[in-house]
């Protein structure tokens, strides 16, 4: 590939990775939460100051951890992680080197994060229908799919990279 069109591709896996970030994880994290609680605290809050800080560090580490997942898809696979735009490359880059599925985990960190901010348990009860979701999405569409695309390299990336619970030493594919 030349270097305009890498810039070309990149630039296009940017704007729908982004696009898809603000649809797709925006409204589970974000459109939802807000439906569900309008942004109001429960007054008090149960556990007062320190899991309203708890909260807010679980907010912000998780938005972090997503925002580096998609560019991950940008940067490692040039692709998005779009269904329909998918990277031409495995992404085991990153926090992908940890576990295999990043945004889930990271946008349930920001959920249960948002519920001790505000103290609405009806978040928890949110956070529980977004996990059981992607929970049969992935072992039964996208995990077969992936294999179908990227054979004994998605295999082995498997074996060695937990699906939902990070390992502690990231995996080196070498």
């Amino acid at each position: 590939m030349y270097p305009e069109e890498l810039i070309d591709a990149r630039r296009r896996a940017a704007w729908g990775s982004a696009a898809f970030l603000v649809v797709g994880p925006g409204s589970v994290t974000g459109l939802v939460p807000w439906l569900l609680t309008r942004w109001r605290a429960r007054r008090p809050v149960p556990g007062g100051v320190p899991a309203q800080l708890l909260g807010t560090a679980m907010i912000l580490v998780g938005g972090a951890a997503l925002t580096r997942s998609f560019a991950h898809f940008v940067i490692a696979g040039m692709g998005t992680p779009v269904p329909g735009a998918p990277p031409s490359k495995l992404v085991v880059t990153g926090v992908y080197r940890h576990v295999r599925n990043p945004m889930y985990g990271a946008m349930q960190l920001m959920i249960i994060g948002q519920a001790l901010l505000l103290g609405q348990s009806r978040l928890y009860v949110w956070s529980s229908v977004a996990a059981a979701l992607p929970a049969a999405y992935v072992p039964l569409r996208e995990e077969p799919v992936l294999r179908e695309r990227f054979g004994e390299e998605y295999d082995r990336y498997c074996r060695n990279v937990p699906r939902w619970l990070p390992r502690l030493r990231p995996w080196h594919q070498d």
